[in-house]
């Protein structure tokens, strides 16, 4: 019978890269949650090894193969100071040789930073580079809408900007945002694509004919792994991954595998959609991310010929949410579509225009992220 036992005993021969230790001897082997039809785990690294996390990630599905166990989830992430502390502790009381810390290596520079970030580094927690996922408890509440205009807005600040569309079900990002080229491959690596100053990378740029994605959670975390270390990002300062709606796999790979990762939280009005996204708002509080604030979207309806205000979806959900994740409510935007006409040559369906009142709006949100940010 599969159980987290056996696959701990199955992974006893698997060693961390750096450490030159077993995985499963040093406590690397993290999250491991059996169902009937799947299994997932966590595998954390020491930062130095991140780039061979492809290697480790064969090594791993080898040994479980070889305990006839069926292929798992994987998630990797770097390990905290704390943890790469806890671990040298351990090396030490046994003999064995310790690695150095972050704060010893400081002097080191990491290889692309300054001049280019190399692929592998970009998850690095020295890379400069900042991520925000932006979440919601349930779909339909706007939170692509707000990513792409985030985007946008933090690209017209003078940001570099890149935008991960991680709804991989879900994706839709490039129809918002009018992109109708595909990504070019240059060598082994892809070549995001540059909209309103955002390089953009989406499932939806590998998908022919907005077929559906049938896939199980293993294909997920290697696509999504894929979009980190394939992709040519270049230099940036912010990172954007737009996450499907609620707490599942794709959710939980992020959060494992930047931990460091700010979080924005997008709700409407509405009760009940509020409190749904508690349910995100806590997994972040769990995993310990930052939560920069909640965006409660589709706040009222404005009529064009009165200017009276209706509180379609009700009022407070998103004040509520802020408060009951010790956060900021950042911003109010109303129920609408950008005022965009398709003979325009840089028409796109849902990015609001920089003059305009709500792009103006999404401005004063950027400018509050890069002010929490301290970037």
């Amino acid at each position: 019978m599969v159980n987290r036992d056996s696959i701990i005993e199955a992974l006893q021969p698997v060693l961390e890269p750096t450490l030159k230790s077993s995985l499963t001897s040093l406590g690397l082997i993290r999250d491991v949650v059996v169902r009937e039809a799947s299994i997932s785990l966590s595998v954390v690294l020491h930062p130095d090894s991140l780039e061979q996390s492809s290697a480790v990630e064969q090594s791993v599905i080898q040994a479980l193969a070889n305990g006839n166990i069926q292929e798992p989830h994987l998630r990797f992430r770097a390990m905290t100071e704390k943890e790469l502390a806890d671990i040298n502790d351990k090396l030490q009381s046994s003999g064995q040789k310790q690695a150095p810390s972050s704060e010893e290596k400081k002097a080191a520079p990491i290889k692309g930073h300054g001049a280019g970030l190399d692929n592998h580094t970009i998850l690095h927690p020295e890379s400069g580079v900042e991520f925000i996922a932006i979440a919601s408890g349930k779909g339909g509440v706007g939170k692509s809408t707000v990513t792409v205009n985030l985007a946008v807005a933090l690209a017209r600040l003078g940001k570099r900007v890149g935008l991960i569309d991680s709804d991989i079900y879900g994706f839709s990002v490039p129809d918002m945002m009018g992109i109708e080229e595909r990504p070019e491959q240059v060598g082994d690596k892809i070549m995001p694509i540059e909209r309103f100053g955002v390089k953009v990378i989406s499932m939806g740029f590998f998908v022919e004919d907005n077929s559906p994605i049938v896939w199980r959670g293993p294909m997920l975390g290697k696509m999504l792994r894929n979009f980190f270390a394939e992709v040519q990002w270049g230099e940036l300062d912010y990172l954007l991954l737009d996450l499907p709606p609620g707490t599942g796999d794709v959710a939980l790979d992020v959060h494992q595998m930047i931990p460091q990762s700010k979080e924005i939280i997008v709700t409407t009005p509405h009760a009940t959609a509020a409190f749904v996204a508690a349910r995100a708002g806590a997994m972040a509080i769990r995993t310990q991310h930052q939560i920069l604030g909640v965006v409660e979207n589709m706040s009222y309806f404005e009529s064009k010929e009165t200017g009276n205000r209706e509180y379609v979806f009700g009022r407070g959900g998103g004040g509520r949410l802020a408060e009951s994740l010790n956060t900021e409510l950042l911003a109010q935007f109303p129920l609408g579509a950008p005022d965009n006409h398709p003979s325009e040559p840089d028409f796109s369906p849902s990015v609001y225009k920089r003059d305009s009142e709500i792009g103006q709006e999404y401005i004063t949100l950027a400018q509050a992220i890069i002010d929490r940010c301290g970037k």
